[in-house]
């Protein structure tokens, strides 16, 4: 599994925010990612939040859990 990191710039009630998600880099459409975060001040900020998560997706699949997205309740594991 390949996944990409998207960091976005925007204005929020007339102020700098940065959104980042975290995706299959085979998914066409960023409607249901498996991670994200929103209203970061900072693009360093987002940076960091995406990079802190991707290491815990990495550990959760080396240890046999694969990625769930946002609109699924509960982890999946592995198939063996």
């Amino acid at each position: 599994m390949k996944l990409k990191v998207r960091v976005v710039h925007y204005r929020c009630q007339g102020r700098d925010c940065w959104y980042a998600d975290i995706d299959d880099a085979d998914d066409r459409q960023p409607d249901d990612p498996f991670w994200y975060a929103d209203g970061c001040r900072t693009q360093a900020e987002a940076i960091t939040a995406a990079c802190a998560q991707l290491a815990i997706l990495h550990q959760a699949v080396a240890a046999g859990t694969l990625p769930r997205r946002i609109s699924e309740g509960r982890p999946r594991t592995a198939a063996a």
